[in-house]
């Protein structure tokens, strides 16, 4: 059989495998061991709290709203904390690396952002169209805001990440400067935003939360590639344990909810803005990943779990993005057709009947990545080459670029968490949601503009 009529599976496969294969002995693969896991498991338990309802038309709600049981589950699913954790190891060792050969910081901040938009900017443009198409086949327009609301739910955290990514280069010297003591800086300023918000009602101090929690996270991942190469595991493991004993005491008595996501109905949530106590789940976890580090490094030294690594870590954007549409659409099928019964939420059948809820979610979510992961799988691994080009090379020419950068760095930021937190009253395709996608489509084009400039190309 001719070489162009092989199937296009094997040819990605073959590719995974030689990526593996080739990865430098220098590479912590722990490190994308937990991008994936926390992906996953973040995926997963989105997946297991969705509940569909047809008894009034297609609706959908939180089983974490109606279990209260399910609640201290979360302490396992709410791995965002993790996730920020390795994003500032991962971008501690990118930003280093650029720097040592010649980029800038803003250069960096460039090429960084250009492998999380472009996966992003498709899938809003995919989501968008079939809401449009929705919408003048005479789909109801409360049930295509229902919709994009929940398909648009991982936008928050996306938006977050980008923040923080943004803010890299500054942190990053900050941390080289002060080290332990940025964190630590952090984490009190997170304690007197929740002071304030709780014990003197200034919900809009509190608000701060949303950037100082994950910031500390990240200011952590910078600390863990540098001095916690090599932590003591009786340190690590008693301070896990510490954390998990302050969690304890921080959400039975009060005055935080036990949940560790926000549960629909609750006066406070743990996310909505993020608190002391995720920050504190956080360091738990922390200290949990760095007392499992040497275990898993040796694991990872075997072809098979290093290959399912890399097959995860080459569409793990793609899966977080689209796994809330994945769901959207099984529920429909499923639930919509009457294929699967509507149980009471709780009861045996309805407990079973979350296996093949999930199986029929995963098998929609593959067929999502098979379409939508070539995006980034296409995308340029390295911000290397980011440099200011003889085109902008003087100084009134690179101010004025940088000062464009910023400019559509925030509008990209307020698109997304325009579209992120819009809520499902808000989420259909009416003013504020066109406005806020206008937002995220200028900057991001703008910045793509600036990348083409600033590459010499």
């Amino acid at each position: 059989m001719p070489r162009t009529w092989h199937p296009r599976t094997p040819a990605v496969l073959t590719r995974i495998r030689r990526t593996a294969r080739s990865t430098p002995k220098r590479r912590d693969r722990y490190v994308d061991l937990l991008r994936a896991l926390a992906i996953v498991l973040v995926v997963l338990g989105h997946w297991l709290a969705v509940v569909v309802t047809t008894d009034d038309g297609i609706a959908g709600s939180n089983a974490l709203g109606i279990l209260a049981w399910t609640r201290p589950l979360t302490w396992l699913f709410q791995v965002m904390p993790v996730f920020f954790l390795v994003g500032g190891y991962a971008n501690a060792a990118s930003l280093t690396s650029h720097r040592d050969k010649g980029g800038d910081g803003l250069g960096w901040v460039l090429g960084r952002t250009d492998r999380l938009l472009r996966p992003t900017t498709a899938f809003l443009a995919a989501v968008w169209a079939v809401a449009v198409a929705a919408l003048l086949l005479g789909t109801p327009p409360e049930l295509v805001g229902l919709a994009l609301w929940a398909a648009a739910i991982p936008l928050w955290f996306l938006a977050a990440y980008l923040g923080v990514v943004a803010l890299a280069p500054l942190t990053h010297g900050l941390h080289r400067r002060w080290g332990a003591a940025v964190p630590l800086v952090l984490i009190g300023l997170v304690l007197a935003s929740d002071t304030a918000r709780l014990g003197f009602d200034l919900p809009l101090v509190g608000d701060a939360n949303y950037l100082l929690v994950w910031l500390a996270m990240h200011q952590l991942g910078f600390l863990w590639r540098d001095r916690w190469s090599r932590p003591r595991p009786l340190v690590t493991a008693a301070a896990a344990l510490c954390g998990f004993a302050l969690l304890l005491a921080l959400t039975m008595p009060g005055p935080y909810p036990t949940s560790m996501v926000t549960v629909p109905g609750q006066e406070l949530g743990n996310t909505t803005p993020p608190t002391f106590a995720l920050l504190v789940l956080g360091l738990t976890q922390t200290a949990a990943v760095l007392w499992l580090a040497p275990p898993a490094r040796r694991l990872l030294r075997r072809s098979g779990p290093w290959t399912a690594v890399v097959a995860v870590n080459s569409v793990v954007l793609t899966v977080f993005l689209w796994h809330m549409s994945a769901a959207v659409i099984t529920g429909a099928a499923l639930y919509g057709t009457g294929l699967l019964a509507q149980w009471p939420v709780g009861s045996a059948a309805w407990l079973l009947q979350r296996v093949p809820w999930l199986v029929a979610v995963t098998l929609v979510l593959s067929v999502l990545v098979v379409v939508f992961g070539g995006v980034e799988a296409r995308t340029a691994p390295s911000s290397a080459g980011w440099r200011i080009s003889a085109r902008t090379s003087s100084p009134v020419g690179n101010a004025a670029w940088r000062a464009l950068i910023a400019f559509a760095l925030a509008a990209m930021l307020a698109g997304l968490t325009g579209t992120a937190t819009a809520g499902a009253g808000r989420s259909g395709v009416d003013t504020l949601s066109v406005v806020a996608l206008g937002s995220y489509v200028m900057g991001a084009s703008i910045l793509r503009l600036a990348r083409r400039r600033w590459s010499g190309s």
